[in-house]
């Protein structure tokens, strides 16, 4: 299955999610690596060329392990100093544990069933687990054009991404997990929204 040009190449990966974000792109890292502290360890599902990592959380001499799908963004993230692996979130292989177990922008390739995923970030969990997801996307656009736009952006290897969180779906699907929620807000100029759970 042909994997989209932004999950094959990390320089059109980073320039699409600036030109998204806009003047809120530093932001929407500075949200999650303000949650971790110094000298953690970090799991970062679906880490991407591990942007959270290389500009933010290594200056905090985190224990970093990056899981993707993407060999070539796991070879940029081990060049890096971190610790890389190639890694399927679609199989039920338990995670690597750690302190804070943190996925940014990702949940939406899981859907519509999604809980299996969180299930195992807090089993992985020592301490918390951050999850900021997207609830303004321009794949559920009402211009047809657009949608077909981002969807086919979104591609990771795995088909066309259809289904997106909006703040309204992303709550209800948070429900289950109330007694365990101890934050949530909307982050990056409210195109995110940020839940951190005790595990």
């Amino acid at each position: 299955m042909s994997t989209s040009l932004i999950y094959r190449n990390a320089t059109v990966y980073e320039l699409l999610i600036r030109a998204l974000y806009g003047r809120y792109y530093t932001a929407r890292y500075r949200a999650v690596e303000g949650l971790v502290p110094d000298g953690a360890s970090v799991v970062d599902l679906c880490c991407g060329p591990a942007t959270l990592y290389t500009r933010y959380l290594r200056q905090k001499s985190v224990d970093y392990t990056g899981l993707d799908r993407n060999d070539r963004f796991v070879a940029k993230l081990t060049k890096a100093g971190g610790q890389g692996k190639v890694w399927n979130l679609s199989s039920d292989a338990p995670l690597p544990e750690a302190d804070y177990v943190l996925m940014q922008a990702s949940l939406y390739h899981f859907l519509p069933a999604a809980e299996p995923v969180l299930d195992r970030m807090l089993a992985a969990a020592h301490k918390q687990v951050i999850i900021a997801e997207p609830v303004r996307n321009m794949a559920s656009s009402d211009n047809r054009v657009l949608a077909a736009v981002g969807q086919r952006f979104t591609n990771a290897g795995d088909g066309v991404q259809a289904h997106r969180f909006t703040e309204t779906t992303l709550d209800e699907f948070f429900h289950p997990y109330e007694s365990r929620v101890v934050r949530q807000e909307l982050i990056a100029g409210g195109r995110e929204k940020l839940y951190v759970l005790n595990a």
